[in-house]
């Protein structure tokens, strides 16, 4: 039983940023804008989570520096992609490669010498009568996937999003300002990878490396595709994934005799099928990558 709760709490906890780096490409995509810069942003988060907990000495304000961080980065995309009409998967390149190179830059220059770690974690939750515990941010990613459902469908902003991800030309002519929905919707994605990235520092670790992000932001890709551009069907994908990279943990952590190589390889090994398998046969938003 200790074993199976493990897991479970393991899951979460891997599940956790790729769930948010989900709802975020989610969020960005049904109203029909390409992100695949979640990767970038995270990482830029994951950096600024860190930089303000070491500063200030406080998380919760370091959640928020990593949430505006995000909501900045993501404000780059949406000026380049919906302002400028940039192809919408070369501003995602341009932030990945900025998030990467900053974060690697501003780190070597300020900490490699000396790298402090931040005032510690967020806290977890301990499952009743056990000794297993759940992180607080795990929670709270299950929290926005139901509001996030919930507000696609029953929202008229849910539903302005849906429309101008769908038939921009027809919402435009209903009177929906399109660009302002489209602007709204990228910027709440950045929000969610800002939070996807205080997943990393300070929720899960007390100290940032360079890329530790480590392809969640992809695999966060994979699960939204998985997911057929729906919270649930994310989320789900998204556990699917947390999985595949808590057994190796989880394993480790019992002795159990496989080879953890080839369980570490799951993860990575599944995103490739995912996206080989599924992206032809998920039919994302009509109007996904197409400036208007």
């Amino acid at each position: 039983m200790n074993l199976l709760l493990s897991l479970l709490a393991t899951t979460l906890t891997f599940a956790t940023p790729i769930t948010l780096g989900a709802m975020s490409g989610l969020a960005c995509e049904r109203a029909g804008v390409v992100n695949i810069a979640i990767e970038g942003m995270m990482l830029s988060a994951a950096f600024a989570g860190f930089w303000a907990a070491v500063t200030t000495g406080n998380l919760y304000i370091a959640i928020v520096a990593a949430i505006v961080v995000g909501v900045l980065m993501s404000a780059l995309h949406a000026a380049l992609a919906i302002t400028c009409k940039v192809d919408q998967i070369i501003s995602s390149t341009v932030i990945n490669i900025l998030g990467f190179g900053l974060t690697s830059y501003l780190y070597g220059q300020w900490y490699a010498r000396n790298a402090p770690d931040t005032p510690g974690t967020l806290p977890s939750v301990p499952l009743p009568g056990t000794s297993v515990t759940i992180r607080v941010l795990a929670l709270v990613a299950i929290a926005i996937v139901l509001a996030l459902h919930f507000v696609l469908k029953n929202t008229a902003w849910g539903l302005r999003v849906r429309a101008v991800g769908e038939h921009p030309r027809a919402a435009d002519t209903v009177g929906i300002n399109v660009r302002r929905v489209r602007y709204s919707a990228v910027l709440v994605g950045g929000a969610l990878a800002g939070l996807g990235g205080a997943h990393f520092v300070p929720g899960y670790v007390p100290s940032f490396s360079p890329g530790m992000t480590a392809g969640y932001g992809f695999i966060a890709l994979a699960a939204m595709i998985f997911g057929k551009w729906r919270p649930l069907g994310a989320w789900a994908a998204a556990l699917f994934f947390g999985f595949t990279l808590a057994l190796q943990i989880t394993l480790q952590t019992y002795n159990v005799p496989i080879d953890t190589r080839l369980i570490g390889a799951l993860p990575y090994l599944a995103t490739l099928i995912v996206l080989a398998g599924f992206v032809g046969r998920s039919t994302p938003p009509a109007a996904d990558g197409v400036p208007y």
